[in-house]
């Protein structure tokens, strides 16, 4: 029997942007789709583009707490075989992108799939310049090069794993997965899965919001990391570099 994927995607707000996603969702050409919508309390016009959808769906609304919470809310009610996040400003560039992850899926039988995607920005479309290592346990300890959007899990491992941490505010992508990374090795596709949203509104403040995102990156990081002080060390080195590198763009911009 073909697999069947559970898509979650959280809005607050989302009226911008949210019909793009839909319409991604809508014209995948896997035929086993469950569509999930998690909303904090949208009072644009979110709500009214959900509930016009000519085909079933679940929305669970007023949901608070930030978006981990959200997410494990949307992950308590499927019952997909694989949990798709596709966030309300995002999209799948194709239609045929569920199918092909259950393709792989099921020829790999393994439990979960990343891909890469691509940055939407003024209205364009940029293929991700960062060259992906190959996936091991190390690298991912390293820094996460695993994009959200392009990523799908089968659900009992999700379950497993305890889905998103709440206690995070940034770095719960990269905890989830390496969560995942010590139960089960992943397929790894090269291939662009997903669209990513830039929004240009918010460049102005992206080096304090990176900063910060890196911060609990390294927390993340350290926390996976083995007590041994040479590896220890090499992380804290590799954190002060990549902060340093920030600042040092923040001043010349």
């Amino acid at each position: 029997m073909a697999l069947t994927f559970s898509v979650i995607t959280c809005t607050w707000n989302s009226a911008t942007y949210l019909q793009e996603s839909i319409a991604s969702v809508l014209a995948q050409d896997h035929p086993h789709i469950e569509y999930i919508f998690v909303d904090g309390g949208s009072t644009d016009g979110t709500l009214e583009q959900i509930r016009a959808l000519d085909r079933p769906y679940q929305l669970l609304e007023n949901v608070r707490g930030g978006v981990s919470r959200a997410m494990n809310e949307g992950l308590r009610v499927a019952t997909g075989d694989v949990i798709a996040y596709i966030h309300s400003d995002d999209y799948y560039l194709r239609p045929d992108i569920l199918s092909t992850v259950a393709r792989h899926l099921e020829d790999s039988g393994r439990q979960w799939l990343f891909g890469r995607t691509m940055t939407l920005l003024d209205g364009k479309l940029y293929p991700d310049d960062y060259v992906s290592p190959r996936f091991s346990y190390a690298n991912l300890l390293r820094g996460n090069f695993i994009p959200h959007p392009a990523t799908f899990v089968k659900r009992e491992l999700m379950l497993r794993a305890g889905g998103f941490s709440t206690s995070l505010k940034y770095a719960m992508d990269y905890d989830l997965w390496l969560k995942l990374a010590k139960m089960a090795d992943p397929v790894q596709l090269d291939e662009a899965l997903a669209a990513f949203r830039e929004h240009e509104g918010s460049l102005s403040s992206s080096s304090r919001t990176r900063l910060a995102a890196m911060a609990e990156d390294f927390r993340v990081r350290l926390a996976y990391s083995s007590k041994n002080p040479v590896e220890r060390l090499a992380h804290y080195a590799r954190y002060f570099v990549r902060r340093q590198r920030v600042i040092h763009a923040k001043g010349n911009a």
